[in-house]
């Protein structure tokens, strides 16, 4: 199985629709929160470096998180494929994560793009926050994370595309429906 970087706004579904891909396929899922929280509660080196950012309010240099995920990546069983969700969110780092997987001779594979119209995304999210508890989606946080995705995220779709492998699923109003064209997709490659 080819590598897949899962991309779309925030509320779009990339952590739901990872996790049926990965049931499908017994792929390898790389989360970077996920990764992220896993290296500083192992207390490795590069979760110790991480830590010390973050307990400065600073965002990790893209180095730092492409270290971070090249050794997740390395963990992993050879030759199954990975999911890459919430990581590239720059032009910097698809081309940092680019690199990082030609040295070890693999590819990008497909970025499969979730295409959510805006209000239903701010409905998921206040849905979400509800749901979970989570004191980050409320309506302005929402709205700000809609703005960053835009400005800083939302370039890379073109970026992919120029790379060809960008395929893009649009929300049509039903969950198992976009899961069956996914699929059906990815049961080509």
């Amino acid at each position: 199985m080819k590598n897949i970087i899962i991309f779309g706004a925030p509320g779009s579904g990339k952590g739901t629709y990872s996790d049926e891909i990965v049931k499908r396929y017994g792929m390898g899922h790389i989360s970077t929160g996920d990764v992220l929280r896993a290296q500083i509660q192992a207390g490795t080196e590069l979760g110790k470096t991480a830590q010390a950012y973050i307990d400065k309010g600073q965002l990790l240099p893209d180095s730092l998180m492409i270290d971070i995920l090249a050794d997740t990546y390395d963990a992993l069983p050879e030759g199954q494929g990975v999911i890459f969700d919430g990581f590239p969110r720059t032009i910097p780092q698809a081309e940092a994560l680019k690199k990082m997987l030609a040295e070890r001779k693999h590819d990008m594979g497909v970025m499969i793009e979730l295409v959510v119209d805006e209000d239903t995304l701010l409905k998921r999210l206040l849905n979400r926050a509800i749901e979970q508890g989570r004191a980050d989606d409320n309506e302005e946080t929402i709205k700000a994370r809609f703005a960053v995705y835009h400005a800083q995220t939302e370039p890379l779709s073109e970026w992919f595309g120029k790379e060809g492998i960008r395929h893009t699923f649009t929300w049509k109003g039903d969950k198992e429906l976009m899961l069956s064209e996914i699929f059906a997709f990815l049961d080509t490659l």
